[in-house]
């Protein structure tokens, strides 16, 4: 098959969007299908045999300098005047305006493909990809981000904070609206299944449930382990990844025990929240922060922590927490989302605790912490686990099937009508 994979921003190593692409469509070319992926920025790191097609946007959100006002010479058209127009507004353009470029793109070239994969833009202009090109449309919805937006609201601490993030969170109607007019829905785990289905209002005979897979290069480490320290990974500085709620407990635990140290793989949004709380509790320098690291380095880290932590309030999947059991690396995690679907029964690679729930999390630690040979069994089951169930070719193979499922569908529709 002949694939066109749309992600509208694609960042390598943290955060799932540009993991997904890059494995999903290696695994395929593997399986001997031909990928294209077309993508904004940041665009993503894709292996050998995997075309890119570059959507550039005015990529407004970049470091050093997000939310930035472009110089008049940077403006194309006017969709670039209509992304700047909802930045200014306090909206996230990028879903609507990727997807009004990249189907000027694929009106052109519609004859190179047999099938198109969007990777959870769900911009309102893929709703006449099918019409415009007469390829079958098939989405990955990792989860609803509605899901985000409510914790988000939830947290803010004003009213003014919350009409900004109302109005940040406005694509969301759109996803809603775009994912029930789609063929074929892909979600990572069952729990998504049953958020995309509660929250987007998607058919439920329309989703399939395709999980995701961990990289051959996440194993075990070789050195030991450094005592006393604790790992986490989160793809963005949010109150839905549980940052806070660590943070607390690593400061409980920290009382009575001086040798722990946290090391969180994330960038704090500066002056905001966790960086408060890190001298409200006294424990800055205490926390380590890693972001933008290599994929080795990553392991690496990932295998250097006696104990890591997902303490996230949502997951559609949680790819870290799989990642980290491929590293052979015991866990203390959330009963939120699908966590408990990735690490299995309670007791078996991870100990589950109640999501936000201080107390609960650093008692869990500090057991786990004291227990040096349920750290080796839950280490060692998480990796079996892993290696049973979490493959990127199975995943690919699965996705293979959609498009197919799809390809055929559309075919019998066509038919139908003539």
């Amino acid at each position: 098959m002949r694939v066109a994979l749309l992600s509208y921003r694609s960042r390598p190593h943290c955060g799932g969007q540009g993991v997904y692409v890059r494995h999903l469509s290696r695994e395929l070319v593997r399986l001997g299908h031909d990928v294209e992926v077309f993508s904004g920025q940041p665009y993503p790191e894709l292996d050998p045999g995997v075309l890119l097609t570059k959507v550039p946007s005015l990529d407004l959100y970049r470091e050093p300098d997000p939310f930035r006002t472009p110089h008049p010479r940077e403006y194309r058209d006017l969709v670039d005047v209509q992304e700047v127009a909802t930045m200014w507004t306090a909206g996230f353009p990028e879903p609507r305006t990727f997807s009004r470029r990249v189907l000027r793109l694929l009106r052109g070239r519609a004859a190179e493909f047999d099938v198109v994969h969007d990777n959870q833009t769900l911009g309102s202009a893929l709703r006449g990809v099918e019409r415009a090109t007469g390829l079958p449309l098939v989405a990955s919805v990792h989860h609803p981000i509605s899901i985000d937006r409510r914790i988000d609201l939830a947290e803010a601490p004003t009213w003014q904070r919350r009409l900004s993030l109302r109005r940040w969170y406005g694509f969301v109607r759109m996803q809603a609206r775009v994912a029930r007019g789609m063929r074929m829905v892909l979600v990572p785990s069952e729990s998504s299944a049953h958020d995309v289905v509660r929250e987007f209002g998607v058919a439920a005979d329309r989703v399939r449930v395709v999980p995701l897979g961990v990289d051959d290069g996440f194993r075990p480490p070789t050195a030991a382990r450094v005592p006393g320290r604790i790992l986490a990974m989160a793809s963005a500085d949010a109150p839905m990844k549980g940052i806070a709620t660590l943070l607390e407990a690593f400061a409980k635990l920290r009382t009575e025990r001086a040798e722990l140290h946290l090391v969180l793989v994330t960038r704090p949004v500066p002056g905001g929240r966790t960086e408060r709380l890190l001298d409200e509790l006294a424990i800055r320098d205490n926390v380590r922060f890693e972001h933008g690291i290599s994929d080795a380095d990553l392991v690496t880290l990932m295998g250097s922590a006696e104990v890591a932590c997902v303490p996230s309030l949502y997951e559609g999947f949680s790819l870290p927490t799989a990642e980290l059991m491929a590293t052979a690396t015991p866990l203390v995690v959330s009963r939120a989302g699908a966590i408990p679907e990735v690490v299995g029964p309670d007791g078996l690679c991870a100990d589950l605790v109640r999501p936000g729930d201080v107390g609960d999390l650093a008692s869990a630690l500090a057991a786990l912490l004291d227990d040096p040979e349920r750290r080796a069994r839950y280490g060692g089951a998480g990796r079996a686990r892993v290696e049973e169930l979490f493959s990127w070719r199975a995943v690919a193979a699965a996705t293979a099937a959609a498009y197919e499922e799809a390809i055929v569908a559309i075919r019998e529709e066509k038919h139908a009508h003539r």
